[in-house]
């Protein structure tokens, strides 16, 4: 088990956050949907593939997590630009040592580990500005140009 439970010091710092959570997820939602622009602007589009907001769904974009099957060499990239990304499942779960007694192999479940080479989450901020974006997206197209 775990004791989740909130001192009282904790519980006040949610409180005042609390009240920020609707600029915030606004704010990440209206970064996402530039993002987008900016990646079609830019014609990377064709080789990242973007997160999927299905019709009647409502993404709060906590992470916008993209795929390549560059991720590692563009990872590279984008860090030699000062530019975080992130990986936040490299191992998908049949893999991972607490489920090997399940008896699953390497390519058991090819989607997920497929997966797990392929996303790389990209900066997202409530605070996030233009130019920020903009030199994220100006990194990724230049990775791609130079790799055509």
């Amino acid at each position: 088990g775990i004791n989740s439970r909130l001192d009282a010091i904790q519980a006040a710092i949610l409180r005042v956050k609390l009240s920020h959570l609707s600029s915030w997820t606004d704010a990440r939602r209206r970064h996402a949907a530039r993002y987008r622009e900016l990646f079609v602007l830019a014609g990377v589009d064709r080789f990242l593939a973007l997160p999927v907001q299905p019709e009647g769904s409502f993404h709060v974009y906590h992470q916008f997590v993209t795929r390549t099957s560059q991720r590692d060499q563009l990872r590279e990239h984008l860090r030699k630009h000062g530019i975080p990304s992130e990986i936040y499942y490299p191992v998908p779960l049949h893999l991972q040592p607490a489920f090997a007694y399940l008896g699953y192999k390497s390519g058991d479940f090819p989607h997920s580990e497929a997966a797990c080479q392929e996303v790389l989450a990209l900066p997202v901020f409530p605070e996030m500005v233009e130019d920020q974006q903009q030199a994220v997206v100006d990194a990724i197209a230049q990775f791609f140009a130079e790799k055509r």
